[in-house]
């Protein structure tokens, strides 16, 4: 992150929820040196905190663990344009995520260990939170040979991913699952059977017949989750299935949790409150991959999370330029951004219809990312004495519609603009440093 020097800050008066534990607790907050020195009622007035740099009355906020997205691409190195470092962790600041995990289909390919070590060192340089890397798990991400997994694990990736192509030799997935197993990392896949997806730019469905589009169904991407769990039955590498579109894949994830093999799953905030009736009205800004399906997989995508079996939430921020999004359907790249806005609409599609309650939404976006990709082990995704202050103030009642205003990166490719949301990140600390304030205090 840019040069800065942590404050001293006391945050007062805060409904301090830190799922990882289970506290959920009006108290106070004491920062200093990047750490948090003391959580609990009255610290001022106890003597603990006799000088501060800074007084927070949060009166009404929730302070939680800063807010983790295992899923980002900020497109740096290659296409720059788009999105990079810089620019990319300014919005996830804005969204209240302290920590992001960037995806490999960079150029060139982050898939080897100096590249990890090199955006490790920008984003220290840049950056406006913590960035980690998720290294491709083949070469070039072309499936054709395995890249130094090992080395890369050693470099400081905290995942594995050919994110933006699903592995598709079975006998390459079955060599990636046995090199990455004993490093305790996890391989995350891309769920896409190529062969059925040809050409195809959204739901194989009514929708996609009337408009004369190819359709994508939704056993192209099951067929890949049946695949990898099979594959790894017996090896028992961490798995975990990124932006699960069909509420098919739910019971075959269901399935295999029950059966004790290591998968987990995420969905993404399109997926949880958008069909594919949205292309007849949107066109290219609701273009994502996997696409947009109908109502039942949105539904049954929904009650997954209710139901513990999609345990983590992450965006698949996809930031593209405004002329590429311009491109006929057929042509138009496949994805949207999601930073700055997660938290609204995660809130919109999950607490206010009834399926979790905040606690539950926080613990989806803190911890449980935080273990996807080991950053539990390092204090992150909890709060704890002594451990990061990395923290995320809400304002679990701030009503605000969603403006290019509020976009703060490169893109502003969302079919979200003009939705009004219910809750809102209020401040940012990462590593003890404010990185985002908006409580005019």
């Amino acid at each position: 992150m840019p040069t800065a020097n942590p404050a001293s800050i006391l945050i007062q008066n805060a409904r301090v929820i830190d799922p990882a534990s289970g506290f959920d607790q009006t108290c106070d907050l004491l920062i200093e040196q990047g750490v948090i020195r003391a959580i609990g009622p009255g610290i001022a007035d106890s003597g603990t905190n006799p000088d501060v740099d800074r007084v927070i009355d949060a009166s009404g906020l929730i302070a939680a663990p800063g807010l983790i997205d295992p899923h980002v691409h900020l497109r740096d190195p290659g296409q720059t344009h788009k999105e990079d470092i810089e620019s990319g962790t300014k919005a996830a600041v804005v969204g209240g995520f302290t920590t992001v995990c960037c995806m490999p289909n960079t150029n060139p390919c982050l898939d080897t260990p100096e590249i990890v070590e090199s955006i490790a060192a920008k984003a220290d340089k840049v950056g406006h939170c913590r960035v980690f890397s998720v290294a491709a798990a083949t070469i070039g991400r072309k499936g054709q040979e395995l890249a130094p997994i090992i080395a890369c694990d050693q470099a400081g990736a905290v995942g594995f991913s050919d994110d933006g192509d699903v592995v598709e030799s079975a006998a390459m997935m079955r060599t990636v699952f046995q090199t990455i197993a004993p490093t305790g990392k996890a391989f995350m896949q891309h769920c896409q059977e190529l062969t059925l997806t040809k050409d195809a730019v959204m739901h194989e469905g009514k929708v996609s017949a009337k408009l004369g589009l190819v359709g994508w169904p939704r056993v192209a991407e099951e067929l890949i989750i049946e695949r990898d769990i099979m594959l790894n039955a017996g090896i028992n590498c961490r798995y975990h299935i990124q932006h699960m579109s069909s509420g098919n894949s739910v019971q075959l994830v269901a399935r295999a949790q029950k059966l004790g093999q290591p998968v987990t799953a995420e969905a993404s905030p399109h997926h949880l409150l958008l069909t594919d009736q949205a292309i007849e009205t949107l066109g290219t800004a609701a273009k994502m991959n996997p696409p947009l399906r109908e109502a039942s997989d949105m539904q049954a995508l929904r009650q997954g999370v209710a139901d513990g079996i999609i345990t983590i939430l992450a965006t698949d921020h996809a930031p593209h330029h405004s002329d590429e999004k311009a491109n006929p359907m057929p042509s138009a790249p496949f994805g949207i951004i999601g930073l700055e806005s997660a938290l609204g609409l995660y809130h919109k599609a999950l607490v206010e219809t009834g399926h979790i309650d905040l606690p539950k939404l926080i613990e989806l976006m803190t911890i449980n990312p935080a273990k996807l990709c080991n950053l539990d082990t390092q204090g992150l995704g909890k709060l704890t004495i002594d451990g990061p202050a990395d923290i995320t103030l809400i304002d679990p009642a701030h009503s605000w519609t969603l403006g290019l205003d509020d976009l703060a990166g490169k893109s502003t490719n969302t079919p979200f603009l003009g939705w009004e949301m219910a809750i809102r990140p209020m401040m940012t600390i990462a590593k003890g440093i404010i990185r985002y304030d908006r409580t005019g205090g």
